[in-house]
């Protein structure tokens, strides 16, 4: 299945195309009411951590360290992300950053996990399952005829 999850700021304006709005920032934007952004949900819980960012943002860490910190932390909560993988199961996903450069802030990451986590379990869900549930289903058949 193809999934559609976008990246934008807060800042820039709604569009009719973006299907489901998730602030994914751990602070509330400055100057915007809740109004002013047609949220479906705000998801704190799956921002970087307030240590993390604070390394990040004060270039204690470099950026592709700051990605592979987020993704394990992404990794050790997988239970945060299931808001928006029902938002993206449901059609378009927009995930939300008060971030000034997207391609540097946490988004792209997200991004990845939640499609990773996606599709992980789109493909559990074609494996057959287990020999002795079929040969149940196989015994059970025969006596039924």
């Amino acid at each position: 299945m193809v999934y559609h999850i976008e990246l934008k700021r807060v800042y820039d304006p709604i569009d009719e195309q973006d299907g489901a709005r998730v602030l994914v920032d751990r602070l509330w934007p400055r100057g915007k009411p809740r109004s002013s952004l047609g949220l479906a949900e705000w998801c704190r819980e799956v921002a970087p951590s307030a240590e993390l960012r604070r390394h990040y943002h004060q270039q204690q860490i470099s950026q592709a360290l700051f990605a592979t910190r987020y993704h394990h932390e992404l990794e050790s909560t997988p239970d945060n992300l299931l808001p928006l993988m029902k938002y993206a199961r449901e059609g378009q996903l927009t995930l939300l950053t008060a971030s000034r450069y997207i391609a540097k802030s946490h988004l792209p990451v997200l991004k990845e996990a939640t499609l990773a986590a996606l599709l992980e379990e789109d493909a559990s869900d074609s494996e057959p399952s287990s020999p002795p549930c079929w040969a149940h289903i196989l015994t059970s058949s025969r006596y039924e005829s």
